[in-house]
């Protein structure tokens, strides 16, 4: 008996268990979203003369570099860099190119450095769901990226309203876009992560209305769908479209294949536009993922990040 006994103790402590704390039911979104974030460092956007002469230039840094000290204090903002500055002729500026650490000499000319910075991002984007119990959301389904495509690191950010005004529709490798407002009028939640799977944060008002149950990738099958998305203003709506494939993929975000099928759809966009990265997939009752990218030659079809994968990404994040 005791054998026995300590034969169940060692079950007990060996077996792995997997427990996430996200709800079964969650909000699903739709809306559409402005999005700021400042970044963790600035990030140089090009280069000028001055007098024929680029101090940028000449200290080795270009477009994509990102500036994270000066004379071995940290880089907060544009402003501080510029105040900082103003009087010297000589600065050391460590810097971050393809995830490695440099430093490099540069000389101000009066002040002026020859870069061209950035200390924050915007644009626009689907929020995709909220969870009512923890007040997490995910939007997205997929990083924000800077011009150079290197995902950005953020210090913080915020979630705006926005309407979509027009749209410009996708055809044949160029994909189409929502032209939407990015207000400051309304803040909706604070963004505290960027992953490759999506942004994070805590939303601030919550609308407990389009509960729908979290689908595994048990619940997804082949055929008919909807995407939530807003296409004029700031009504949300249901477009149809079919899953053409499916896969439970860990470390990616296009798990779901699928074409829009919607004739209403097709006729306004072309196909999917970006600005729908984030719109939740919804199939027979359940939330099973979101739109994260176009596929170019045929913009009538997309792919999409399974729910869970988001779901999951937010608790490691929180």
């Amino acid at each position: 008996m005791k054998n026995f006994y300590r034969l169940l103790l060692l079950l007990t402590i060996f077996v792995p268990i997997n427990i996430y704390a996200y709800s079964d039911y969650i909000i699903a979104g739709g809306d559409n979203i402005g999005i700021r974030v400042n970044t963790d460092g600035i990030i140089v956007i090009g280069t000028y003369d001055i007098n024929r002469i680029s101090p940028a230039l000449e200290a080795g840094l270009k477009e994509g570099d990102k500036l994270v000290t000066v004379d071995n204090q940290p880089i907060s903002s544009i402003e501080y860099l510029s105040k900082y500055i103003k009087n010297k002729s000589s600065i050391v500026i460590g810097y971050e190119r393809d995830g490695k650490r440099y430093e490099t000499n540069l000389y101000p000319y009066k002040g002026k450095t020859g870069l061209y910075l950035k200390d924050s991002i915007s644009g626009i984007g689907t929020l995709t769901y909220v969870d009512p119990d923890t007040h997490i959301f995910g939007a997205l389904g997929h990083e924000i990226v800077d011009n150079n495509g290197n995902m950005v690191d953020i210090m913080s950010g915020k979630i705006y309203t926005s309407n979509v005004l027009s749209i410009t529709k996708s055809s044949i490798g160029n994909p189409g876009e929502k032209n939407a407002t990015l207000s400051n009028a309304k803040v909706l939640g604070n963004i505290s992560k960027n992953t490759i799977k999506g942004i994070y944060g805590i939303y601030d008002n919550l609308n407990y209305q389009n509960l729908y149950k979290v689908g595994t990738i048990d619940d997804i099958k082949k055929g008919k769908a909807y995407i939530r998305t807003v296409l004029d203003g700031n009504k949300i709506e249901d477009f149809e479209i079919k899953i053409i494939d499916y896969a439970d993929t860990m470390d990616d975000t296009r798990n779901i294949v699928f074409e829009i099928t919607d004739e209403k759809l097709l006729e306004r966009t072309g196909g999917v536009i970006q600005g729908m990265s984030g719109s939740p997939i919804i199939q027979d009752g359940y939330i099973v993922g979101a739109v994260t990218h176009v596929i170019v030659s045929e913009p009538k079809r997309g792919y999409g990040i399974l729910i869970t994968n988001m779901l999951e990404e937010a608790e490691r994040e929180f």
